[in-house]
C-alpha cells in the first residue's frame, strides 16, 4: 500500500470515527463491491435454507441465525479484515486493550411477519461497565436491500451517550436502510433493534463484531474453529478469532500463545513463555536490578 493510500485510509478512518463518536453509528456506502457481497451470500445460501428458526423472546421465532462464517465461506475473512472496517475497530477499541478480537460472525435472516426485536445494547452481555470504555463494535453487512419495510436495523442516534435510559421512544429511532455493499457500524453502547419485516420476502445479512481482547466473546472461537479447521484458514484472521494471546498472559495454551496450535509441525511437550507488554518487562527488569524502591518487610510479632 502506498503512502498516499495509507494517508487516505487514515483520513477515512478519522472521518467515520467522528461520525460514530457523535452519533453512536455510521453507514459506509459502498464499503465492499456488490458482486463480492452477492457471492458471499451465495456461499451462505445453504445455511439460510437449512438452519431452523430461532427460539426465544429476544431472537424471535421468525429469524434464522448461524455462525462460524469464516469456515463456511473463505470470502468472510476479507470482510473481517477490511482495512477501513478493521481500522475503525482498532481506532475505537484499542485504547482499552492490547488487541481486539472477533466477538462473532453471524448470518441473520428475518422472515416476513415477525415482531421487531426489543431495543437493546449489545454491551449488556457483560455485566460490568467501565464509564467511557467501549467494549464492542458491530458491523452489519446486508445481503439484500435493507428497508424500513423489511426490517432494517433500527438505531437510536446519540443513545451511546444516554446510558442511563434503558428505553428511548420509537420516534427517535432511525431505520438503517442500505444496499448490498454498504455497511452499518454501531457501538455496543448504542441502542438498536432488528426491525419488523412487513414485506413478503426475507431480509438477509451478516454481522461481524469486534470486541476488547480480554472479554469473553459471544461466539467461542476455539469451538467454532478447532485447530484442525483453523489451520486451513488465514493465520491473520485466526489471530483475530482467538488464536493469539492477549498480553499479559490471557488466553494461552500450555502457557504459550495459542498460535502454536496453527503449526502442524508442533508436537510433544512445550514450556511456558511469558506474553508481557514491553512496559511490564521493563518494570520487572528495573525491579530485578534494584532500581525500584522496595518496601520494608512487615514487622512480625507473636501473640502473647
Amino acid at each position: 500500500m502506498t503512502l498516499i493510500a495509507i494517508d487516505s485510509l487514515q483520513q477515512d478512518i478519522e472521518h467515520y470515527w467522528n461520525q460514530i463518536d457523535r452519533d453512536g453509528y455510521c453507514i459506509v456506502r459502498g464499503a465492499a463491491p456488490r458482486l463480492l457481497v452477492e457471492k458471499l451470500g451465495d456461499d451462505l445460501r445453504a445455511g439460510f435454507e437449512t438452519t431452523p428458526l430461532s427460539q426465544g423472546p429476544f431472537y424471535g421465532d421468525t429469524t434464522r441465525r448461524f455462525h462460524g462464517l469464516l469456515h463456511r465461506s473463505p470470502r468472510t475473512a476479507g470482510f473481517a479484515l477490511d482495512p477501513l472496517i478493521h481500522g475503525l475497530a482498532e481506532r475505537i477499541l484499542r485504547p482499552w486493550c492490547d488487541m481486539i478480537q472477533l466477538n462473532l460472525t453471524q448470518a441473520i435472516e428475518i422472515e416476513p411477519g415477525g415482531l421487531a426485536q426489543p431495543p437493546h445494547r449489545d454491551q449488556d452481555m457483560w455485566p460490568i461497565h467501565a464509564p467511557g470504555v467501549e467494549y464492542l463494535l458491530n458491523v452489519m453487512w446486508p445481503f439484500s436491500a435493507y428497508t424500513a419495510e423489511n426490517g432494517a436495523t433500527l438505531v437510536w442516534p446519540g443513545s451511546h451517550r444516554r446510558q442511563d435510559e434503558i428505553f428511548i421512544g420509537m420516534e427517535e429511532a432511525f431505520p438503517a436502510e442500505m444496499e448490498p455493499g454498504d455497511a452499518l457500524l454501531f457501538l455496543g453502547s448504542t441502542l438498536h433493534a432488528g426491525g419488523a419485516n412487513v414485506t413478503a420476502t426475507p431480509r438477509r445479512g451478516m454481522i461481524i463484531s469486534y470486541s476488547l481482547g480480554w472479554l469473553k466473546p459471544y461466539e467461542l472461537p476455539w469451538l467454532a474453529y478447532p485447530p484442525h479447521v483453523a489451520r486451513t484458514l488465514p493465520r491473520d484472521v485466526m489471530g483475530l478469532a482467538g488464536y493469539r494471546a492477549h498480553r499479559p498472559n490471557l488466553g494461552t495454551y500450555e502457557g504459550r500463545c495459542p498460535s502454536l496450535l496453527l503449526d502442524e509441525a508442533q508436537n510433544g511437550p512445550v514450556g511456558a513463555i511469558d506474553m508481557l507488554r514491553p512496559d511490564q518487562e521493563a518494570l520487572i527488569a528495573d525491579y530485578r536490578s534494584g532500581l525500584l524502591p522496595v518496601a520494608p518487610a512487615p514487622l512480625r510479632t507473636r501473640a502473647g
